[in-house]
């Protein structure tokens, strides 16, 4: 077919300008960066204009609120990415970063040295600032990126590749460095993932349909960013107040992320205080809870809007204000109910028992592992990455949020001075 044909030879330009790519030095990647900033600021009007589009189309579409919020770029969101790729631009270029160098008896110097991976394919849903987040990333880190957008946001995604294309290549940048593949064509995926001569990652970014099918139709390696089943265990040595806020804030400030906490874990010894005051704060912001027998029996008459827990509420994310609720007698009840049903993405305690932090820290088999602080931070913008290719949920080359360094591969060099082996 002339489309996929299409997508095929652009893919292949993508590869050759990834070659380039990895050559420029890190003035130019980041004079580019800096150039693509200031213009998604400049045409900030232009890009809510086409935002808008997709609303609309997702509102015809039946979207469910979660998903339109997601689909959103707000003044804000417009902003963030713009200093999520002026913070890309000030950290470290890892290409060509030499590590653990030693010299053998032999006289020979071992090491490694970072290098990019290639091209990146990106497969993605709603969030049309991924967009940004993710070509900065690539270009930090030498690697061509093909993205492939859902169709929902077809209208914010192409407008955003175009400033950052034409920022690019004023800057200096090799032409299809970044290249967003404009058909909402479903079977563009299929096509992306036969790709093995000029992609050699993809990285899906969606719901639980999406991840499977990429994993199980590509031929190219996949790093999954798998669903977020994140908790949070307010243990019995938890201060209250503080709590409390952690709670809501993991539950409430942006419900529809994937580092949002899904299923709150209690303990009994704390239960019947904690439970009341987090209730109400859950309830007054629009929540509701799917409690465990313990839950609705501390909860009766405290809160209107709670039903009874079903053994699936403990494996869904939600992606809105409703939220699992369970009481536990112990830290291993805790541990054994996040390692059952956790997707290996964020998980929380509060607690002031620092024994207890060590056992969690040691125990708990996740991406990333709070302690005293919301699941909200498991986020490569706050943890400091300048932005992220998303969350890996995978335990080979990278886990957790995937900055610059993930997006590189090492090769041994070896430095001698005549060595020969016997």
């Amino acid at each position: 077919m002339a489309l996929f044909d299409d997508i095929k030879k652009e893919a292949a330009e993508t590869k050759i300008a990834s070659r380039i790519l990895a050559k420029c030095s890190t003035e130019i990647k980041n004079r580019a960066l800096l150039a693509m900033a200031d213009q998604l600021e400049a045409q900030s009007e232009f890009l809510s204009l086409e935002n808008a589009k997709d609303l609309e189309g997702g509102k015809k579409k039946g979207l469910s609120g979660p998903l339109l919020e997601r689909l959103t770029l707000t003044p804000k969101r417009i902003a963030a990415m713009a200093d999520g790729l002026r913070q890309v631009a000030a950290l470290p270029d890892p290409v060509g970063e030499i590590l653990g160098i030693k010299r053998l008896p032999n006289g020979l110097q071992v090491g490694q040295m970072r290098g990019p991976i290639g091209v990146i394919g990106i497969i993605y849903e709603s969030r049309p600032n991924v967009t940004a987040d993710v070509a900065g990333l690539c270009i930090k880190s030498g690697n061509g990126v093909v993205l492939r957008g859902g169709s929902e946001a077809i209208h914010s995604n192409t407008a955003i590749a175009e400033i950052l294309n034409q920022a690019g290549d004023a800057a200096g940048l090799p032409p299809c460095v970044v290249n967003l593949i404009k058909t909402t064509d479903r079977q563009a995926i299929y096509e992306l993932l036969k790709m093995e001569d000029s992609i050699d990652l993809i990285i899906p970014r969606g719901g639980e349909g999406l991840i499977r099918t990429v994993v199980e139709h590509s031929r190219i390696p996949v790093m999954k960013h798998d669903k977020g089943i994140c908790h949070t265990f307010v243990d019995a040595s938890a201060d209250i107040e503080m709590a409390e806020a952690i709670c809501v804030n993991a539950k409430v400030q942006r419900p529809s992320t994937c580092n949002a906490m899904e299923t709150l874990l209690v303990h009994k010894e704390i239960a019947s205080v904690f439970l009341p005051r987090f209730a109400k704060r859950l309830q007054d912001a629009g929540g509701e809870i799917r409690a465990c027998e313990k839950t609705m029996a501390i909860l009766q008459g405290n809160m209107d809007a709670i039903s009874p827990a079903t053994e699936d509420d403990w494996k869904t994310e939600y992606l809105d204000l409703t939220l699992a609720v369970k009481v536990l007698p112990s830290l291993d009840e805790a541990i054994t109910h996040i390692t059952r049903y956790g997707s290996g993405h964020s998980e929380a305690i509060i607690t002031n028992d620092h024994s207890h932090v060590t056992r969690f820290l040691n125990e708990v088999d996740a991406a990333a592992v709070f302690i005293n602080s919301s699941t909200r931070f498991s986020d490569g913008f706050e943890l400091g990455l300048g932005a992220e290719m998303g969350i890996s949920t995978s335990r080979i080359h990278a886990r957790g949020p995937m900055g610059l360094t993930a997006l590189t591969c090492k090769k041994f060099i070896i430095l001698g001075d005549g060595q020969i082996r016997n």
